[in-house]
């Protein structure tokens, strides 16, 4: 079998790759393994993570008008291909568009949702219940201080009634 990459010399080096559950091959001679940071692994325990990465954003290079590197750091996008690594959070911005693709494709998504907790009805209701519970106390301290008792008597009454929902009493 030729070398993949090169379509020249025979393939020595197999690489498979597993990315979202999908599998990729990869037959290259060893001279384009090497190339590819694919050389001798266990060298120095490095091996070549940053061109393998560097892969994912494919051998064209887009071409811009204006923008050649970024203002922040001035790293191009060639150094991020090459480097498989970004060179600060503003090359996120400089490079959007063609750092897109490659996120999405590795990542599966260009946007990160995270976990949110779900809270159910009833205790969005509990939580609503408390804060109506503090807002009136402290219409209540103010009503004592304003010597307004009446309206105290009320705000009391009306606390202890959601108190008794909320199951304090």
């Amino acid at each position: 079998m030729l070398c993949e990459s090169c379509g020249k010399k025979n393939a020595t080096t197999q690489i498979k790759t597993i990315l979202n559950g999908e599998l990729t091959e990869y037959h290259l001679c060893s001279g384009c393994a090497e190339k590819m940071g694919y050389g001798d692994l266990f060298s120095d325990f490095s091996f070549g993570f940053s061109n393998m990465l560097s892969s994912f954003f494919g051998n064209a290079l887009p071409e811009r008008s204006g923008l050649a590197s970024c203002k922040m750091c001035g790293a191009t996008f060639r150094d991020i291909l090459n480097t498989g690594k970004v060179g600060c959070s503003q090359c996120y911005e400089t490079f959007y568009k063609e750092l897109l693709p490659s996120i999405n494709r590795i990542h599966g998504n260009t946007s990160h949702n995270g976990k949110v907790p779900q809270i159910s009805e009833e205790a969005s209701e509990m939580q609503s219940l408390n804060a109506k519970i503090q807002d009136f106390e402290i219409q209540l301290q103010k009503a004592i201080e304003a010597q307004d008792f009446e309206q105290a008597a009320k705000l009391r009454d009306e606390i202890k009634e959601m108190k008794t929902k909320r199951g304090d009493l």
